[in-house]
């Protein structure tokens, strides 16, 4: 009962947010989600990594560095190297700070902490994608693969594994039943064992603020919610009694957004304030919008023109301090 009342009370959010910018001529809004961001430290060993393990592709690579790009990430005297992967139709781009270095992921991070983020990872085959990964040894972030139960009606019959890449950052693999998830996962794979991303998840501190973020300000649409707990959950996000509402979110093209609101247990670490974009902590939604200076009076930011390719960028905070890149291209 309490997920379908959180449901019906998701919808009317969604339902007056859209009222509101239908009233406001000037607001812009996303277009595209069009790549995650993520730091790396070594990237012949990331790239190995994505690729071998998980069979991504590798599209392009690139060195950026001067005063636009330091102005842009808030980092002085920065080099940045930068490598565009696919798996199907989804991106990601690996982050490396050549110059300077950024501080270490604490070693006591936990999945409640707010600068957890991860992407989610579709596989056709569970088991074997399990097997695949332990032959690679990879470290597990999870005691193991779960099936979540069918008594919660959202997320019942998804299987989901964490797990963590070279440089510690967490990554998911997950399997929607029939009926579940969008229509591509369930299509014939030719074989194919990693299939795509469905998500990037965030930990928020309180879902209706990020949806004044994400909704209000960005114009992501509501796509779903559910609210997770129990053995299943606990194991999946290794925390123990862990209770999480989740709230998913789509732009009309790319992959969504996931919040994780960590009902039980609270008191998950804030992002740090003096963050900067070089620590090892840093992920960043590489978002596509027709006119990225529209965001700009809304929210604290950073800007540029002319940087990494495109024609006009800004990165934006959310609530907690997870970071977006608005650009008309990447």
């Amino acid at each position: 009962m309490r997920v379908e009342i959180r449901v019906l009370l998701l919808a009317l959010c969604a339902l007056i947010g859209n009222a509101a910018l239908a009233s406001s001529s000037r607001h812009a809004s996303v277009r595209a989600i069009d790549s995650v961001g993520i730091t790396v430290n070594d990237m012949e060993r990331a790239v190995a990594f994505y690729t071998k393990v998980l069979t991504f592709e590798k599209e392009s690579e690139r060195e950026v560095a001067g005063d636009a790009y330091e102005h842009l990430y808030g980092v002085f005297g920065m080099r940045l190297r930068l490598v565009r992967m696919h798996l199907g139709d989804e991106h990601i781009e690996l982050m490396q700070f050549l110059a300077p270095r950024g501080r270490p992921t604490p070693v006591d991070s936990n999945s409640n902490d707010l600068w957890f983020q991860h992407v989610a990872i579709i596989v056709s085959d569970m088991d074997q994608a399990y097997a695949r990964l332990r032959s690679f040894k990879v470290e597990h972030a999870s005691s193991g693969p779960q099936q979540l139960p069918d008594w919660n009606p959202n997320a019942g019959g998804i299987k989901a594994f964490y797990f963590r890449d070279p440089d510690g950052n967490h990554l998911e693999i997950l399997q929607f039943p029939a009926g579940k998830g969008a229509d591509k996962w369930h299509r014939p794979s030719g074989g194919r064992l990693f299939l795509g991303i469905d998500h990037t998840a965030i930990v928020v501190a309180d879902t209706s603020a990020s949806l004044r973020f994400y909704q209000d300000t960005l114009g992501l649409k509501v796509a779903g919610a559910s609210e997770n707990y129990g053995p299943e959950q606990e194991h999946l996000n290794n925390v123990f009694g862990a209770h999480l509402a989740i709230t998913a979110l789509r732009a009309p093209e790319g992959p969504g957004v996931e919040f994780l609101e960590y009902l039980a247990p609270r008191g998950g670490r804030p992002i740090p304030a003096d963050t900067v974009a070089s620590d090892d902590w840093y992920w960043q939604i590489n978002l596509r919008a027709d006119d990225p200076d529209a965001f700009v009076p809304m929210l604290r930011s950073t800007r540029t023109d002319g940087a990494l390719g495109f024609a006009r960028g800004v990165i934006l905070k959310d609530p907690d301090g997870h970071a977006s890149l608005i650009a008309t291209e990447h």
